[in-house]
């Protein structure tokens, strides 16, 4: 029975076609799948350790959906990938998924003396011990794949793993960085970006766990057009109103990517000053959070999100952030 083929159940062919989008093609996968859900525990979502953040998207990061963290280079997207690697890998009793990462590094931004900081000053209790802490860090798996052809031979491996080894959360850093110089914009790209942005989607859908996907920024042409559902920005802005809008910034990757990211999370600068801002949520209004990046992570300056609306929602800042905060030795992105 647990090898019998969703198409043998007799099921609605609506229902069978369901599945088959996310991959679930025998009743032992169903029943895993059902089984993930019944045992989510912490609400099905992974606190970030920010309250204001944690209470504006319900929870942390949600199970079961792909989360999108954009901005430009060094505003703090790797900080928050090693922080939720951290805390997905924690024990239960630490507010922790007790579980195995698997990190997509793409451009070899992530530090494992970065992480062991960020957990000796988070948790000091755990991290102090150093075969705690070697435990910690090894729960958490990095790939570094040269191309996007190879990342995407890996990927069913990766598939297989997540149901295997007790893997809890899954972080590409950066997609963006996998598609750019392979393709341009255009028909090419488009394609290969459905194909994997599908993929991912089962993967999370399917393991019931969070997935964690960064992206870049790129300039904005000026006679480019709000194409995303969830942009609220004004058909009739003027020549004047974008230039208050000092970056002309947006996110590097395409509208079929931006319809299948459910969180969008922009991290940007003003005046010198980062922000979180929640761009895209079903569930959370459009907030930005003021942070800073410490020896302990991304530590926000107030619980109290500042209400966006229009064009700020969408719109991408960078200014002044290129005083990058550096902790023993090494730059942080």
């Amino acid at each position: 029975m647990a090898n019998k083929q969703i198409s043998q159940m007799g099921l609605p062919k609506s229902i069978a076609n369901v599945f088959a989008a996310r991959n679930v093609f025998t009743a032992k996968a169903l029943s895993l799948m059902e089984l993930r859900v019944q045992n989510e525990h912490l609400a099905g979502h992974l606190p970030t350790h920010m309250k204001g953040l944690d209470e504006a998207l319900c929870g942390g990061i949600p199970f079961g959906v792909l989360t999108e963290l954009v901005g430009p280079a060094g505003i703090g997207k790797t900080q928050f990938c090693l922080k939720l690697s951290l805390l997905a890998s924690l024990p239960a009793n630490y507010g922790g998924l007790d579980g195995h990462v698997i990190y997509i590094d793409v451009e070899s931004k992530f530090s494992s003396r970065r992480l062991i900081e960020i957990g000796v000053k988070s948790f000091p209790e755990i991290f102090h011990r150093k075969e705690m802490a070697q435990e910690m860090a090894g729960r958490i798996h990095v790939l570094r794949p040269a191309s996007l052809s190879e990342f995407t031979e890996s990927l069913q491996q990766i598939k297989v793993s997540l149901l295997q080894n007790q893997v809890k959360l899954l972080v590409i850093d950066s997609m963006a960085a996998l598609v750019t110089g392979e393709f341009e914009h255009g028909a090419p790209r488009q394609k290969t970006l459905g194909w994997h942005v599908s993929f991912i989607k089962s993967l999370a859908e399917f393991s019931r766990i969070p997935v964690v996907v960064t992206n870049q920024v790129r300039s904005q042409s000026r006679d480019e057009t709000c194409h995303y559902f969830f942009q609220v920005q004004s058909w009739n802005e003027t020549i004047e109103d974008r230039t208050r809008h000092d970056s002309h910034l947006v996110a590097a990757l395409g509208i079929n990517w931006a319809h299948a990211v459910t969180i969008r999370l922009v991290l940007e600068a003003k005046s010198g000053q980062r922000f979180i801002k929640v761009a895209k949520s079903p569930i959370a209004p459009p907030l930005a959070f003021p942070f800073n990046i410490t020896s302990s992570g991304i530590l926000l300056l107030s619980d109290d999100g500042i209400e966006l609306t229009g064009p700020d929602i969408n719109t991408i800042h960078c200014q002044g952030h290129n005083d990058i905060i550096n902790f023993g030795g090494e730059s942080l992105q």
